[in-house]
């Protein structure tokens, strides 16, 4: 295997998404609502096999953080074996195999920690009327471990990225990873980029959270999380203001500004930093083509960073960022054509 000499890397949980198109019925029988991610419970278990034997699923690549991976490498086209990715998958199991297959087709590089013990994780994605609802059994990926950073691959890769991101899913495994490659990020002025994820991340997580966000040079998050970090933080309810106040939070490292960065769904997407906030406008989809919404959050990360680590300035990373997650809200996960037709500048939408 050649050296890595790209520059971006990501760690976080690489899930296998199994996702089905279900009724109301089966939201209330598990009790999740649209628009939410949460943790599998004993209580979650079942819907696994019930969506394999009752609804027909799709098996997709997931995991929020490889997801943005894969999108950043594809938006760089014709800039191969920029990106990177570790977590953990099942040793010896199918899902495992499938995870590595995909990402190394989408061009990324995947050092993954194999566990002999536990099966690769998955990620059950319900859809309704385009909107979903994610249950994440980590199994192996909830196994990664800090050791795995001392391998000689992970060595290589982490020295040569000039970006790093990790999702807010991840604290829930190894904040130590988290905290590895973060303090390396700033000790080499590096970039390091962090996302708050989902709700419960904040609400159950804080201290976790509260551990990694110093480090942030760039942190993503939706409404719905920066309103729950609003509150938690009694930080107000205006989202602009909110973004300043995440932004001039204390920080590692003091060469950096801190930018933040609040999507909305269809409404404008909210830029914080040096005590300036500007809005970028989201062009609107029509309801017909949308799929569903499942991994535009990722999508948008991906977009953005494909663009932040050629240096584009902010406004060209956001509207990778629309473009991107525009074109993912209109297939059924996160699938990937097999070149990405994004052309560059600020004004570009997708028509996928």
């Amino acid at each position: 295997m050649s050296a890595f000499t790209g520059l971006l890397m990501g760690m976080g949980n690489p899930l296998l998404d199994i996702s089905s198109n279900v009724g109301q019925d089966v939201l209330d029988k598990y009790d999740v609502k649209l628009d939410s991610a949460i943790l599998a419970e004993e209580k979650h278990l079942p819907i696994y096999q019930e969506l394999v034997e009752k609804y027909s699923p799709q098996y997709i690549a997931g995991g929020a953080t490889q997801n943005s991976i894969r999108v950043a490498q594809w938006m760089l086209q014709d800039k191969v074996g920029q990106t990177a990715f570790m977590g953990c998958v099942g040793a010896n199991d199918d899902y495992g195999k499938q995870l590595e297959t995909c990402a190394a087709q989408d061009g990324v590089l995947v050092h993954y920690m194999k566990d002999e013990t536990t099966p690769t994780g998955t990620c059950a994605a319900l859809i309704k009327d385009g909107e979903r609802a994610l249950i994440a059994n980590l199994a192996a990926a909830n196994n990664f471990k800090e050791s795995h950073l001392e391998t000689p691959k992970a060595q290589e890769i982490i020295k040569a990225a000039q970006f790093y991101y990790i999702a807010g899913f991840f604290l829930t495994v190894s904040v130590e990873s988290l905290l590895t490659v973060a303090k390396h990020a700033v000790a080499e002025n590096k970039v390091f980029a962090l996302n708050l994820s989902a709700p419960f991340i904040i609400d159950f997580f804080g201290d976790q959270l509260g551990q990694a966000l110093p480090y942030a040079d760039f942190l993503f998050g939706n409404e719905s999380e920066a309103e729950t970090f609003a509150k938690k933080h009694d930080l107000g309810d205006d989202l602009k203001e909110v973004a300043l106040k995440v932004a001039s939070m204390p920080k590692e490292n003091g060469k950096r500004d801190r930018i933040v960065v609040f999507t909305q769904g269809s409404k404008s997407t909210i830029v914080a930093t040096k005590g300036v906030v500007t809005e970028y406008a989201v062009e609107p989809l029509s309801k017909d083509l949308l799929v569903d919404t499942n991994g535009a959050g990722d999508a948008f990360v991906g977009g953005f960073l494909s663009q932040l680590v050629q240096d584009k300035p902010i406004e060209e990373c956001v509207n990778a960022g629309h473009w991107a997650a525009r074109y993912i809200i209109q297939q059924s996960g996160t699938q990937l054509d097999d070149k990405s037709t994004y052309t560059g500048g600020a004004a570009e939408v997708c028509k996928a």
